[in-house]
């Protein structure tokens, strides 16, 4: 018994490394892509992304899944994916363009709450009044944080809220995607259909790349495939449950770098609001793991 709980503590360690790991690389990731949008737009950057990201997803796909997980039985709801993917990614890269790095991740952490919400009222699942108190708890830790009627209010971040509904959208659509296909195959696709899309955009608004910013290309692919790689395996290790709460430690990473690149220092306010939002989210994955377990809503 105690070799039996040893090995799930151990399971469960790994997972804890292994999503602070690719938490911290995708937040690197985003960092590059702020630097890179003064120069270039979010589609040019979201292409040279995933062309030169798309061999290592392939690699890493054979590698974990074998030709198997080269494989669709659904292509289209792949496109899809990678439509709302892009979707988000543009949006958040732009956001980045105008706001502090640590406030749009903080205002993307909503994406819990938008899922709860998408849940009950669209795909009309049942949600318990906790499960919409913490929904509430959420949307009021977004408005601390974007203090609409403020003199402080910019409409730039209402981007990030956008992007965390999409991305929200994004994670449900995973139930569309054929339940034969590994999620080696959902990750290889999305970047797939991520590159074919943004190509076909990218001509219109495509600028010179600098030799000095092709570094600055390559560190973003590498990263932001890693940061997914990452966060793929931590799952196979531990549960959501366990994860979600180390998925926040994005907001430390994302005032880190603000500081040391841009002098960044989110204010009070924007970290209340990022606690609201954290709580809210954490508690509904916590809901949702009692849930799935046979607890009562």
């Amino acid at each position: 018994m105690q070799s039996a709980t040893g090995d799930a503590r151990s399971q469960a360690s790994m997972g804890i490394i292994l999503m602070c790991a690719g938490i911290a690389s995708l937040s690197i990731s985003d960092a590059i892509a702020k630097q890179l949008t003064s120069s270039y737009t979010p589609i040019q950057i979201l292409f040279m992304r995933n062309l030169i990201a798309l061999p290592f997803a392939v690699l890493i796909a054979l590698k974990m899944g074998g030709t198997g997980a080269l494989r669709s039985y659904r292509p289209a709801a792949h496109v899809l994916r990678g439509v709302l993917w892009l979707i988000a990614a543009g949006l958040f890269f732009t956001s980045l363009k105008y706001l502090e790095i640590a406030e749009a991740t903080a205002l993307v952490f909503a994406a819990p709450v938008f899922i709860t919400a998408i849940s009950a009222l669209f795909l009309k699942e049942t949600v318990g009044w906790r499960r919409w108190l913490a929904v509430l708890a959420g949307f009021a830790g977004v408005l601390i944080i974007v203090r609409p009627g403020a003199g402080t209010f910019q409409s730039a971040s209402l981007l990030p809220i956008v992007v965390a509904f999409f991305y929200a959208v994004l994670m449900i659509s995973a139930r569309w995607v054929d339940p034969r296909e590994s999620v080696w195959t959902l990750m290889l696709y999305l970047v797939g259909a991520g590159a074919l899309l943004s190509a076909l955009v990218a001509p219109f608004v495509w600028v010179d790349i600098r030799g000095e910013d092709m570094w600055l290309f390559i560190g973003i692919a590498i990263f932001g495939t890693a940061g997914i790689t990452l966060i793929t395996q931590a799952f196979r290790f531990a549960p959501s449950a366990t994860l979600a709460p180390f998925e926040y430690s994005a907001l430390l990473w994302a005032t880190l770098l603000g500081w040391l690149v841009w002098q960044e220092i989110p204010d009070l306010l924007t970290y209340v609001g990022a606690a609201f939002i954290i709580l809210s989210g954490c508690y509904i994955v916590f809901r949702e793991q009692r849930l799935a377990d046979g607890s009562a809503d």
